[in-house]
């Protein structure tokens, strides 16, 4: 390849791997401001709806691990291609999903795609670089990483207001198309002279089946009941793969997660850190446009562009984290970092439908400079941990529980809405009284109302209490939205505990 390109080779191909990488994280955010439209069209609930994300996130978690073994057995380009084939088909198959189920179908095998493409594009580009260009190489492919969340919500809010939801799983493929064209050309193919590899395939599997059997136990809780008989077996089932897959690899020679790094405690602190960021990062990316469009009414191109400065602040302030890292103690970023995000979460837990744009845009960037604080402290934390031949299994580890803490951050955060919704919902009715006090003035002049409009008194008093019906709903559902905030600021103040563990240990870092 430098033969035929020079050394603008490198160049080109990190291009390649960049694009790959955005088109998977973009289908990923884009998804996130469909949700109600997903919602109305199936008639099912955020319990199921959100699917639509956690089924992409559970599956690319899983098959980052793959990713390894894939590269050496058939070579990079031919990973690369498989994967983007395997996301195109699974764009066209939720484009057209006549159902929720197959709506899921296609997400989980775009998800599958995207935990190869992002790993190997991360890998390539270390690979055709020397040692002193390397941070810079990764540097550009994760700034596209960093750049497509920022643009993916406002892209599916566009999408979806001008044509359908059903769209936006298709704007990603002329990227795709591109992306493979450049794979043709500058991908690494595999080295004949390479030994194939040997995959821990029974450590994979139990691995799978603990995350599908956990996650499928925390989404459907609600609709199955927390004592119900099925749910009670997908626990325990989950329990013993969980159980099973550290047991062996404990014994394997070539873990694919080693759990012996997390007998060092700055390693396991780094990655609790680790965990929490991509349960924030990826439930308020989740509930925040689902708030801004079911709550305050906006349209998904307006729910998108809430989340958009607060994503450029994002990109902007990574620089200077950077820097940051390299200059202080892991540990103070990581401790003001989550400190700011707890408050910034708490002040989302006041929001209503009367919160100005300007003012939940704000509290989203709060959240946003506070993640730009902790990303790269936490990631120099953990691989300053590990020793230096357990490096790669440090880095995929470190990945796999702050995707891990993604996928569990959007089930936990819908599961959480539709709870407390119900609890709500429930609580508020209790309390009405129709024949006295507030409520009765309520109805009264909602009956004026309709009278003045034409609504024959028969019916009047029905409207009225069906209209009572809808005020209760939005109030619960907002009470709920506060609940789930909540839970994610409880989240990071407990994140502060291994924070404060890896400043105890600050002079090793």
């Amino acid at each position: 390849m430098f033969d035929r390109f020079g050394p603008s080779y490198r160049w080109w191909v990190t291009a390649c791997g960049m694009l790959g990488s955005m088109t998977m994280v973009l289908s990923s955010t884009i998804v996130n401001v469909s949700i109600p439209s997903v919602m109305g069209a199936f008639g099912v609930g955020q319990d199921l709806a959100q699917w639509a994300s956690t089924s992409f996130l559970t599956t690319m978690v899983a098959s980052q691990l793959l990713n390894s073994w894939t590269s050496r057995a058939i070579g990079p380009r031919n990973t690369y291609l498989m994967a983007l084939a395997v996301f195109a088909l699974g764009a066209v198959l939720a484009a057209v999903s006549p159902s929720i189920e197959v709506l899921i179908l296609g997400r989980v095998m775009q998800g599958f795609a995207a935990g190869l493409v992002q790993p190997l594009a991360m890998a390539t580009a270390v690979a055709v670089f020397p040692p002193e260009r390397r941070g810079m190489a990764v540097g550009t492919v994760g700034m596209g990483i960093a750049l497509a969340p920022t643009f993916g919500p406002l892209v599916g809010g566009v999408t979806i207001d001008l044509v359908t939801w059903r769209h936006v799983f298709i704007v990603p493929l002329p990227l795709v198309g591109l992306s493979a064209m450049m794979a043709l050309t500058f991908m690494p193919a595999r080295n004949p002279k390479e030994k194939k590899p040997t995959f821990d395939w029974v450590g994979f599997l139990l691995l799978v089946a603990f995350l599908i059997l956990i996650m499928a136990g925390i989404g459907n809780g609600q609709r199955w009941g927390w004592d119900s008989p099925k749910l009670l077996t997908f626990a325990l089932v989950g329990t013993i793969c969980g159980v099973l897959f550290v047991v062996t690899q404990l014994r394997s020679k070539s873990p694919l997660l080693d759990p012996k790094l997390f007998l060092d405690a700055r390693f396991a602190s780094a990655v609790a850190v680790a965990f929490a960021f991509g349960v924030g990062n990826f439930a308020t990316n989740y509930s925040i446009p689902l708030f801004a469009q079911t709550i305050q009414g906006y349209t998904a191109t307006k729910a998108g562009l809430v989340l958009l400065p607060a994503g450029l602040l994002l990109v902007m302030m990574m620089q200077v984290s950077g820097r940051l890292a390299d200059a202080v103690p892991p540990h103070l970023p990581i401790i003001v970092g989550c400190g700011t995000f707890v408050i910034a979460a708490l002040a989302l837990a006041t929001i209503d439908v009367n919160t100005a744009f300007f003012s939940l845009a704000l509290l989203v960037m709060c959240t946003r400079g506070s993640m730009s604080l902790i990303s790269p402290n936490m990631g120099k934390a953990a691989l300053s941990a590990v020793p230096s031949e357990k490096m790669a299994q440090g880095a995929g580890t470190f990945n796999f529980f702050r995707q891990l803490g993604g996928a569990f951050g959007v089930n936990m955060t819908a599961v959480t809405i539709e709870m407390r919704t119900a609890y709500h919902a429930d609580f508020l009715t209790a309390t009405q009284v129709s024949d006295k006090g507030p409520t009765a003035e309520m109805l009264d002049k909602v009956r004026e109302l309709l009278n003045a409009a034409g609504v024959p008194s028969p019916t009047d008093g029905a409207v009225a209490l069906d209209f009572l019906g809808k005020v209760l709903y939005a109030q619960a559902n907002t009470f709920a939205f506060h609940d789930s905030f909540r839970q994610i600021a409880l989240i990071f103040g407990l994140t502060l505990i291994p924070a404060f563990i890896l400043g105890r240990s600050r002079s090793k870092i």
